[in-house]
């Protein structure tokens, strides 16, 4: 994760300080950026949302193409690690289980963080190409050769296409949060209720897990 700190340091005062501001200066950033865009988010107005002098943002941030990374690489950061882990020998039901659940709640109390993200998609990720490099191509070679080994032990369905699925299992996620608007339209609300997003938990888990062959 980008923004981690060595185990000494998060000891210290002054490391503690500095995670603390890290932190608030990152959500007050995701509120502006999911707001106005990259371009339109100013430093400023950032600064007084931390409720931090921006002489303090700069200190942690070089400048707002580096603060706007720093965001964008914490969310992936928090959407990968549930699959970083996972190995041969782990129980697939579990994994996806796990995986499913944990995206909708992130999507449930994390939305604009989604939200930036898939309009940095959208628009090419002209931030983020570096971030798409041969580390994350190996990571994600990494996961498909997980879910390869799992078709050849007869704990999925062979059939299945490992890209696909974690294609699948991205979008279904993150879509209660990208198209919030949409959904409570359908469902004739103002938002989801803990209810709703128990009840998409459960319907994905059961269909990827139904059609993955795991009973």
């Amino acid at each position: 994760m980008l923004l981690e700190i060595d185990d000494e340091r998060k000891d210290r005062p002054a490391g503690r300080i500095r995670q603390q501001n890290e932190a608030i200066i990152l959500r007050a950033a995701e509120v502006e950026f999911a707001r106005y865009g990259f371009k339109g988010a100013s430093m400023n107005d950032i600064a007084q949302r931390a409720g931090l002098p921006k002489a303090n943002i700069h200190y942690y941030f070089k400048n707002k193409l580096g603060l706007y990374l720093a965001v964008l690489r914490d969310i992936v950061a928090l959407w990968d690690r549930s699959l970083n882990a996972c190995t041969a020998a782990d129980d697939p039901k579990q994994v996806l289980t796990d995986y499913i659940a944990r995206k909708v709640r992130f999507s449930h109390e994390n939305p604009l963080a989604s939200r930036i993200f898939a309009t940095e998609m959208v628009s090419g990720a002209p931030n983020m190409k570096s971030y798409f490099s041969e580390e994350y191509s190996r990571w994600f070679d990494g996961r498909i050769e997980v879910f390869k080994e799992w078709a050849r032990q007869g704990k999925i369905d062979p059939q299945i296409k490992p890209e696909h699925l974690i294609f699948l299992l991205w979008s279904s996620t993150q879509h209660y949060a990208d198209f919030s608007v949409q959904i409570n339209a359908a469902l004739g609300k103002e938002a989801m209720s803990e209810a709703d997003y128990q009840d998409a938990t459960e319907t994905l888990t059961r269909i990827v897990l139904t059609g993955c062959g795991i009973h």
